[in-house]
C-alpha cells in the first residue's frame, strides 16, 4: 500500500497516532518500521509495542465480525456467496470444527500471515464465540507481534529485504498448509 519511505516519513511526522490506522492495515512491515524509528529514538518502544498489538487485535475483530454478518443468525447464506461453494452443512462442519479446534485454527492462520484473513472470517462465519476467539487470536498475536517488534528493532533498517522474506515465507507455509490439509481430505475419503 506505501512504500517505506512514505510509511516511515507519515510515522516520524505523525508518531503514535497515525500508527495505529497503518498498523490495523499494514500490519507487519508497519512494526519493523516502527520499531526501528523507536530504536533510532522518533518513538516509544513501549508505546509502539502495545499499539502494534492492539492495532492487529483490532485488524482481526473487524475479519471476525465481517464473517459474523455474512450469515444470518438462522444461518442464511447471502446469495453472492455461492460461487465459494459454502453451503449450510459446510457451514455447519464449519462451525463444528472451530467448535473443536478454533483455537489452533486460530493459531495457525496467524502464523502462516497469508491464510490468517480467512481464518478470521471463517471464525466469524462459524459464529466462534467473542471471549474464544479473542483469548486464542490474542495469544497467537503476542507472540507475532513481538517477534516483529524485535526484529524491526534490531534490523529495521532491512525493513524492506524483510518484508520479502515474510512475504515469501507466508506464500510457502500457506502452499504447506494446503497440502497438507488436500492429503487429509484425501487419506479420509480412502477405504
Amino acid at each position: 500500500m506505501f512504500d517505506l519511505h512514505t510509511l516511515e516519513a507519515l510515522i516520524k511526522a505523525q508518531g503514535l497516532l497515525l500508527l495505529i490506522p497503518l498498523a490495523i492495515v499494514e500490519g507487519p512491515i508497519v512494526t519493523l518500521v516502527a520499531a526501528w524509528l523507536a530504536r533510532l529514538g522518533w518513538l516509544d518502544i513501549t508505546a509502539v509495542t502495545v499499539i502494534v498489538i492492539v492495532a492487529d487485535l483490532i485488524g482481526d475483530l473487524a475479519f471476525w465480525y465481517a464473517g459474523r454478518r455474512l450469515i444470518s443468525s438462522e444461518g442464511a447464506l447471502p446469495r453472492w456467496l455461492q460461487w465459494t461453494r459454502i453451503t449450510p452443512p459446510r457451514l455447519h462442519a464449519l462451525a463444528e470444527q472451530f467448535a473443536t479446534r478454533g483455537g489452533r485454527l486460530l493459531v495457525l492462520g496467524k502464523l502462516t500471515h497469508s491464510a490468517g484473513a480467512a481464518v478470521l472470517l471463517a471464525a466469524g462465519m462459524a459464529r466462534m464465540p467473542a471471549r474464544r476467539f479473542l483469548l486464542y487470536n490474542t495469544l497467537a498475536t503476542l507472540p507475532k507481534s513481538l517477534f516483529f517488534v524485535v526484529l524491526g528493532y534490531n534490523f529495521g533498517h532491512y525493513a524492506a529485504r524483510i518484508n520479502g522474506w515474510v512475504t515469501l515465507c507466508s506464500l510457502l507455509l500457506l502452499l504447506l498448509v494446503l497440502t497438507g490439509g488436500l492429503l487429509w481430505i484425501k487419506a479420509k475419503k480412502s477405504p
